[in-house]
Formats: structure tokens, C-alpha cells, sequence
């Protein structure tokens, strides 16, 4: 941060405490000894999902918890487990940096997710999102199942 006094690129930051939304931060120039205050905010770019047929929403958390609700609906998995899972899924899309992401992509990472917790929730997501047909495919997803366990 410069110094707005004398320009020098070294401060030091003497006092910081959160303020309305924001960080209030006292700092110091080691150049001339002045003080002065910032104030720093999170500026978050809003996730948008590409649908299908090319339409965007703004990312939903509540969506994806939802479906995961019902896909764990009388199975052993508690609620915190959920919101753990879902948390994960979240900051895995916006670590990668991306302003937009497809919504396959996000059903894809659900999936991975649910495999590894419960066998029965994620088949029962995977037919609702793969859109299962007939029992045949059923059976084809339960047997990569239990190839890969």
C-alpha cells in the first residue's frame, strides 16, 4: 500500500478490525512515519451457470442442496454431512477462478461427490440427472459401482 503523504511503497499495517461490511485497517508509512486508514472490502464475482441451451442463471447453493436432500431422503447421512458436501462443491467451483461454468460440470462434481458418500444417493441423483430411461441403465450405473469398489 502507498504512503499518500510521500508516496513510499512500505506501510505497515498497526490496527485492524472489521467495519459495516468492511476492514477498517490503521497503517503506517516506515518512510515518514504518518498514519492514515484503509478500508478493504471482499469483492465477489457472482458464479453464473450455463444451462442447457446456452441460458444463464446465477449460481444457486440452494439447488444443488436441495437435490441432494431428496437424492439422501431416509439414508443414513445427517444433515451437517450435506451441508458439508455441499460447501465443498461450492468452493471447488469458485477456487477455480471461472466466472461461468456449465451446468454439466456442476452435476458432474455433485456425483463424484455423493459416490463417496452414500452408493444409494448417488444413484438416485444420477437418474434424475442422467435422466435414466428404462432399468437397463439402472443396472449399467450400479455396475460401475461395484467395479470400482
Amino acid at each position: 500500500m502507498k504512503c499518500p503523504y510521500c508516496g513510499a511503497e512500505d506501510t505497515k499495517v498497526i490496527d485492524s478490525r472489521p467495519a459495516e461490511g468492511t476492514i477498517r485497517r490503521r497503517r503506517q508509512c516506515e518512510k515518514c512515519d504518518k498514519r492514515f486508514t484503509t478500508y478493504e472490502r471482499v469483492e465477489i464475482t457472482p458464479l453464473v451457470v450455463i444451462k442447457k441451451g446456452e441460458v444463464r442463471e446465477e449460481f444457486d447453493r440452494s439447488k444443488i442442496e436441495r437435490g441432494i436432500l431428496r437424492a439422501c431422503h431416509k439414508r443414513p447421512v445427517s444433515v451437517d454431512q450435506i451441508t458439508k458436501l455441499v460447501d465443498e462443491i461450492e468452493n471447488e467451483l469458485t477456487a477455480g477462478g471461472e466466472k461461468e461454468i456449465s451446468s454439466k460440470v456442476i452435476g458432474e462434481l455433485v456425483m463424484r461427490k455423493l459416490a463417496g458418500l452414500d452408493d444409494v444417493a448417488y444413484v438416485r441423483f444420477a437418474s434424475v440427472y442422467r435422466e435414466f430411461k428404462d432399468v437397463e441403465t439402472f443396472l449399467q450405473e450400479i455396475e460401475k459401482l461395484v467395479k470400482k469398489q
